[in-house]
């Protein structure tokens, strides 16, 4: 039993949410999953969470943290402006990933579920971004599949605000966690092969789902 299945069963305060895609024989619905995603993110296209601000922000804490920045990867991208604002700032080629097939439309933009690694992509990319950790039907799975990307010293940076809290999980957005247990989850998943570096607090507040802050997560 997973980390998550520990957590809901024992604790009813729910810190943790994780919606169920089943079908009718109590399975897993892969195809069902996809399917919502995808129609997710066609009734947004024209919507950008992420702002240049942010972007421009965490390029300087990269900077701090990895002197020497070469390459990155971005995680449920939508548009793809993630991946044009971090290369712009770190003078470095960034991809970026989407499950939809609306991933053609968007330049440095492939159709992929995050879940899965490309076997060229181990230990390829210095640092990850998500603000979609949400979106995950299995966080264990993604988290484990990004950080296998990085290279050594390798830094993921995991978004959050209120939108990800667990009262804001949803067919949708299946993964809801509350941020002071998200460190906690890292850990439990990590075997020892990474580990929370640092959070930071950001300035920036949306208008729906409050104040930023980022989990900084590195490879050991």
């Amino acid at each position: 039993m997973n980390i998550i299945n520990k957590l809901l069963r024992k604790d009813q305060s729910k810190k943790v949410a994780l919606y169920q895609y089943k079908n009718e024989s109590g399975e897993f619905d892969y195809e069902k999953y996809k399917e919502i995603q995808t129609k997710g993110n066609k009734a947004k296209i024209e919507k950008t969470w992420v702002t240049e601000d942010e972007i421009k922000y965490l390029s300087l804490e990269l900077k701090k943290l990895l002197p020497n920045v070469k390459s990155g990867i971005c995680h449920g991208t939508r548009r793809g402006l993630e991946q044009k604002w971090f290369s712009e700032n770190l003078n470095c080629p960034v991809i970026g990933t989407e499950i939809s097939d609306s991933a053609s439309q968007f330049e440095n933009t492939i159709q992929w579920d995050f879940h899965e690694v490309k076997e060229d992509w181990i230990g390829k990319f210095d640092f990850v971004y998500s603000n979609s950790f949400d979106h995950s039907y299995n966080p264990e799975k993604a988290l484990r599949a990004w950080m296998s990307t990085l290279s050594p010293g390798g830094i993921c940076i995991i978004e959050y605000t209120d939108n990800h809290s667990v009262a804001k999980a949803t067919e949708l957005d299946p993964f809801g966690v509350e941020f002071e247990y998200l460190p906690y989850l890292v850990l439990n998943w990590s075997l020892g092969m990474f580990s929370v570096r640092k959070i930071l607090h950001s300035s920036f507040v949306k208008e729906i789902g409050g104040e930023v802050r980022y989990l900084i997560i590195q490879n050991n």
